[in-house]
């Protein structure tokens, strides 16, 4: 179980202006401000969770995973991961999780693949036995067998985060962090990757907090979504409730015959031209059968089609939402 309570951190940041001036100046009397990257954060994931941490850039998301991960110390707060501090007992602690930075690599850039799994392995002392077992699977799963014996520089971005996330994995951990996984990747490599974590999380019960911009990952993986803004959890719910908050409004989208759509106090005419026209409807107000059936009264229609919101756009709506 992750258990976090009141967790916050502020960083010391040194600013300077432009010139060479100032960079003399700087040297004997330095500016700083103080940026507090977290707010009094809490939280709890149960164990085998797949958790979706998401928010802007800047938000705090980073940091909270590196409290989580031992890397950071917070300023104050608890942070209690299967019964131990990550930053206090952190050598016992890493060898129960798995962290992927897609803009850090924990493989050896000038040293085939192959090469970085040994070191890990020696690192975290996986018997020989366990290694190869794991190796094998996340060979085959992440389709690595091309790549093992080429150095790491030499990889595209996409294989080389293939490799970062079966390194992350080779110890089998308990709890997976992972910070933008399928950066990089193309349509098909992300669809593997995200099959595979959804593979580990069934079959190992390996509990998984996801942060990442791409809402495609947080669809196809979380149920559950942890908001954070400004340093602090604006949203702790399911991924089904965030969308049943955000699913009020509709777009309608219609061909037809006629001068122009009509236009209804009830709903919006964002688009229309040239037979083709786009309203917005709160179906709080109006429903969908009752727009169209308004509409087909003024214009003859020749197809027509309804969507509402997607999850990107449903974030956006989160973000202005809470101002952030």
């Amino acid at each position: 179980m992750i258990e976090l309570k009141n967790v916050c951190k502020t960083f010391k940041v040194a600013k300077r202006n432009a010139g060479f001036g100032e960079a003399v100046k700087s040297l004997f009397c330095r500016d700083y401000t103080y940026v507090q990257a977290l707010n009094d954060v809490s939280f709890t994931v149960n164990d085998g969770e797949m958790v979706g941490y998401i928010g802007p850039n800047g938000a705090g998301k980073s940091s909270t995973v590196k409290i989580m991960s031992g890397i950071l110390t917070p300023d104050s707060g608890e942070c209690i991961i299967n019964g131990r501090t990550p930053w206090k007992d952190r050598v016992d602690h890493v060898r129960d999780i798995g962290v992927v930075f897609g803009q850090r690599s924990q493989l050896w850039w000038d040293v085939p693949v192959i090469d970085s799994f040994e070191l890990i392995r020696d690192i975290y002392k996986v018997s020989r036995e366990d290694y190869k077992k794991s190796l094998s699977s996340l060979t085959e799963l992440l389709n690595l067998s091309e790549i093992l014996k080429t150095p790491a520089r030499q990889l595209s971005l996409g294989q080389r985060m293939r490799c970062e996330i079966a390194a992350s994995l080779l110890h089998n951990p308990k709890i997976l962090f992972l910070d933008e996984p399928t950066i990089g990747l193309d349509a098909s490599s992300k669809i593997a990757v995200r099959e595979f974590i959804k593979s580990i999380n069934k079959q190992n019960k390996t509990t998984v907090i996801l942060t990442t911009h791409d809402m495609q990952d947080i669809e196809a993986l979380t149920d559950r979504i942890l908001l954070i803004g400004k340093g602090r959890i604006l949203l702790d719910g399911t991924l089904a409730e965030l969308k049943k908050r955000h699913s009020a409004f509709k777009t309608i989208t219609v061909d037809y015959t006629g001068e122009k759509l009509p236009a209804c106090e009830n709903y919006k005419v964002t688009k229309d031209g040239d037979g083709r026209g786009e309203i917005i409807i709160d179906t709080r107000v109006i429903t969908a059968s009752q727009a169209i059936s308004f509409i087909s009264d003024h214009v003859e229609i020749k197809d027509i089609s309804v969507t509402g919101e997607t999850i990107d756009e449903t974030v956006v709506s989160l973000y202005k939402e809470f101002a952030i």
